[in-house]
């Protein structure tokens, strides 16, 4: 294996087996750190400004929010382990918003109340998810988490990376959904 290495990066694992015990590893020559920007058409350091200063393509409005997805403390990519986010102090559900204490007063919610979420975008498709709870905790405003897989629902296709096309689970434009589904009273343990 490390044969292999050695010839596909030769310019940094050269010798790879007689180098492996020598004290301090391998360093791996980082040009930006010693300032060398040979490589550039102009020798110098080249900066790109985004197409666009909103990374998330719609404004603030009213009764809008940006939707991040995350992951709980107790998963691994979509791959659930328990009910238990010792990040958050979220046990017994996943079924959650995550929102602003000023935000949930505006709206007139309280902690624990029954909520949906409903995503706006063009393509014209409804995305709603409900049986939901309003969870306060320390987020800006105007922005609201949600556990994913359980939301990504709610994540157009067409909101997705500029250049490689995966969809993208943070700032999605959606708004909060009155809802009589509630929450489970018992935590759904597996």
């Amino acid at each position: 294996m490390r044969d292999a290495i050695a010839e596909t990066y030769p310019q940094w694992f050269k010798d790879f087996n007689a180098r492996l015990t020598e004290p301090g590893g391998f360093y791996r020559s980082n040009k930006a750190r010693k300032r060398d920007f040979s490589d550039t058409e102009t020798g110098r350091v080249t900066f790109f400004a985004p197409k666009q200063l909103s990374a998330t393509g719609f404004a603030d409005k009213a009764g809008l929010f940006r939707l991040m997805t995350l992951r709980s403390s107790d998963q691994f990519n979509t791959t659930t382990y328990g009910y238990e986010d010792r990040l958050r102090d979220v046990s017994g559900t996943r079924d959650v918003v995550f929102m602003n204490p000023a935000d949930i007063a505006k709206l007139g919610l309280t902690d624990g109340d029954a909520i949906g979420l409903a995503t706006e975008a063009a393509d014209g498709v409804r995305r709603e998810k409900h049986g939901l709870m309003v969870y306060s905790y320390d987020i800006p405003q105007g922005c609201i988490g949600a556990y994913y897989p359980e939301c990504n629902v709610l994540i157009p296709l067409s909101h997705h990376a500029e250049q490689s096309k995966v969809p993208a689970g943070k700032s999605v434009s959606a708004r909060i959904i009155r809802s009589s589904m509630r929450q489970p009273e018992v935590p759904l343990a597996p």
